[in-house]
């Protein structure tokens, strides 16, 4: 019998569940729907299209190696999904679909539609957990509630991972050809820009190499390196995990595999890196269970009520790396340029913009997704409303990231401005982090944007007679501004 097999966001035949077990099931047949007005819905960059199309044309090869067949089909939004699917199933007479399951809100009651139109066609629908390690719903607190606070859930987490996490799925083998072949002509008429392919080359490969030398080389050292974006000290992965060229299990199972599988035993660079794929799985899980966050909602909802700015003036000038912060400049002409940014500088520059310019978080979510290669809209969610303090788990509001000191302290010589502020490069290593008024003018650099001091203390201020803190409360409050 012909299994459809469905590709989302898990772009690779390797670990690849839903794939796995279709061709456990029969003979597969694969189907991608490309859904360019959903992506304008969403903001997806034109960085991530580009790395998707690429990845796709990767995949059909990969998929022609195995004799499955693979058609991309045209499917302007996510509600012609199920018309789409079930019209090709019926012309295939295919007895089931199989796909990895997604968690943001759209692309749940997608599946739903999709799920229901097939089963009223008497046809079996089969779904997996793919690009979170253990399914949502399964770490939960002592009162069998999803954890609000990292830490505990990463507890959690780890103490089942290590007894119930997800398997690798094995390595698909070539099926028996079948009379059809494949159909991708759609993609070649997706104009798309090239700059892209230098920065972030496409293929399963691709993504196993970066993991590997990362691995080899950095990973010892990144507890140390991590925060410094002149330092390769991270794993430029994100990309490749967006679009699931690669997963989370084979990075989480890759390092495991070099540590004894023992909590205890693990190194500190190692345990730092794992946290950040849990902290991935945390945002996951998060929106299981809180729709609310994939509708521009806070997690807090009595932050909606702070009178966020909307001054779009101010935000262009964020938006264009002209703020007169260096760091903050640099990081934003990088994410610019290269369609990625460096975390430690994606904390910096949304805390700038939501503590600092009080311009409101939604507005920096939307444009990160509109110009990330790897923009993931759970992490890309978590971590704006971390920064704004609006969400689970957040920074308190009174820590306020000071752009001069991250700068000093995390490209102390200017290496990393200089590379992207090519107007700063004469100044030293003292002046680069923050240039006096005739250095300014001299070197047509923009004046500050706002008064650091000033901004944060209004900030300070807006959030505590947000939760009716009375004076002696704040006076209490431990200030960890760095």
């Amino acid at each position: 019998m012909i299994q459809l097999m469905w590709f989302r966001n898990d772009l690779r035949i390797h670990d690849n569940p839903a794939l796995a077990e279709a061709m456990k099931s029969g003979t597969v047949v694969a189907i991608y729907l490309l859904a360019e007005g959903q992506w304008d819905n969403h903001c997806v960059s034109e960085a991530k299209r580009s790395l998707i199309v690429r990845q796709l044309h990767t995949l059909a090869e990969q998929l022609n190696n195995l004799n499955i067949p693979f058609f991309v089909k045209q499917c302007e939004f996510f509600d012609e999904s199920s018309k789409v699917l079930i019209d090709f199933a019926l012309d295939l007479k295919a007895e089931s679909v199989f796909f990895n399951q997604e968690y943001e809100l759209n692309e749940s009651v997608r599946d739903k539609q999709v799920s229901k139109h097939f089963m009223i066609h008497g046809k079996k629908v089969f779904s997996y957990h793919d690009s979170c390690m253990i399914p949502p719903g399964q770490v939960l607190n002592k009162s069998n509630q999803p954890y609000k606070v990292f830490t505990p859930f990463k507890q959690a987490f780890l103490y089942e991972y290590y007894d119930q996490g997800r398997p690798l799925s094995p390595v698909p083998s070539p099926q028996r050809s079948l009379p059809m072949s494949s159909s991708i002509e759609l993609l070649s008429e997706i104009k798309l820009n090239n700059t892209w392919d230098k920065y972030w080359p496409c293929g399963e490969n691709e993504a196993h190499e970066r993991l590997d030398r990362f691995v080899e080389t950095s990973l010892s050292r990144y507890h140390k390196d991590r925060d410094f974006p002149a330092l390769p000290g991270t794993s430029t992965l994100s990309p490749y995990l967006s679009i699931g060229a690669i997963s989370t299990t084979q990075c989480m199972r890759t390092i495991m595999s070099r540590s004894d599988s023992k909590v205890e035993s693990i190194c500190k660079g190692t345990s730092d890196w794992m946290g950040e794929l849990i902290w991935r799985e945390f945002y996951r899980h998060l929106l299981v269970f809180n729709h609310q966050l994939c509708m521009h909602k806070p997690f807090k909802p009595e932050t909606d009520n702070l009178p966020w700015k909307h001054n779009t003036k101010v935000f262009e000038a964020w938006c264009e790396g002209r703020t007169g912060f260096p760091i903050v400049d640099a990081a934003m002409r990088q994410l610019k340029t290269t369609g990625w940014m460096h975390n430690r500088l994606r904390m910096i520059v949304s805390m700038f913009l939501t503590k600092n310019l009080f311009i409101d978080w939604r507005w920096g979510e939307q444009y990160f997704m509109a110009n990330l290669v790897d923009g993931d809209f759970a992490s890309n969610n978590g971590g704006w409303q971390w920064s704004a303090s609006t969400g689970v788990d957040a920074a308190p509001y009174f820590r306020i990231f000071n752009p001069i000191r991250q700068s000093q302290k995390f490209d102390p010589d200017g290496k990393f401005i200089k590379a992207f502020l090519p107007e700063l490069r004469s100044l030293d290593s003292k002046d680069i982090h923050e240039p006096t008024s005739f250095q300014i003018r001299a070197l047509n650099y923009p004046e500050p944007i706002v008064h650091l001091a000033d901004s944060a203390k209004r900030a300070k201020h807006l959030f505590r007679s947000l939760n009716n803190h009375n004076e002696s409360s704040f006076l209490d409050e431990v200030d960890i501004s760095a």
